[in-house]
């Protein structure tokens, strides 16, 4: 769950020669869903910047046409209607729950070890769907395998223009963040912050990085420290509540 090398990077000499890549799951998950994560990341860290965001949607078998059918489904067969993730305590599990809590409906949650496997599983008739990333649930899009059935952004996806969002789907607000960032232990030097917090400002500003990150559903976001301070401290209370509705107990 990313936690050696973060373990790592929060032990480090804050010299700014040790640095942490990680999403918003390392930040704002990780510290609710194990016992002993090793790091607070409300204090452990120097925050140096965000440098994007990567789409979640939901896809599906086929034989569901939209979300608003499949949740129907779920409404009248309630423990019926599954769903695959990445893990208990992931992403996909919490932003899933969330989806039901607010649809109002009964699903089953499948952990698996990773996406590739649950996507398979989808595309074959064993689950029913799941959130996932674009970048490995595309092909089997593109092949008929998988339908999209919404985007968990604030906005539609350019790439992908013809799926709307969950929130126009009758779940206003409704977002799953998955973000990146890039961060230092604490006690950096205010001008190393300052000096890595503008070469990564510049780094994912860049057109050409934008053109080949795009496909994969990936958009560089990138942002200044105050930035992330208030997305991990918002995501932080965001997911305590879901894990603690969700009956999630630390591991």
């Amino acid at each position: 769950s990313t936690t050696l090398g973060t373990r790592q990077v929060a032990r480090a000499r804050p010299d700014g020669y040790t640095l942490l890549f990680a999403g918003n799951g390392t930040f704002s998950i990780t510290p609710f869903v194990l016992r002993d994560a090793g790091y607070d990341p409300a204090k452990d860290f120097t925050w140096l910047g965000m440098t994007g965001s990567a789409l979640y949607l939901f896809v599906a078998q086929p034989r569901w046409e939209s979300l608003d059918a499949l949740l129907d489904a779920a409404r009248r067969r309630p423990g019926e209607v599954s769903y695959a993730s990445w893990g208990v305590g992931s992403s996909a599990h919490l932003g899933t729950f969330d989806l039901a809590r607010r649809a109002g409906v009964d699903l089953v949650h499948v952990p698996y070890n990773g996406t590739a496997a649950a996507l398979t599983d989808i595309a074959s008739g064993r689950v029913d769907f799941m959130l996932s990333t674009l970048a490995p649930a595309r092909p089997h899009m593109e092949a008929g395998r998988l339908r999209p059935l919404g985007v968990a952004s604030p906005a539609r996806y350019r790439l992908l223009p013809e799926v709307p969002t969950v929130a126009e789907q009758g779940f206003s607000g409704y977002e799953v963040p998955n973000w990146t960032a890039v961060a230092g232990p604490a006690g950096l030097p205010p001008a190393v912050a300052a000096a890595l917090e503008g070469a990564l400002a510049a780094t994912f500003a860049d057109e050409q990085l934008l053109a080949r990150l795009e496909p994969l559903g990936i958009t560089p976001t990138p942002t200044g420290a105050p930035a992330l301070v208030e997305a991990v401290t918002r995501d932080l209370g965001i997911n305590a509540d879901l894990i603690r509705r969700a009956g999630i107990r630390p591991e």
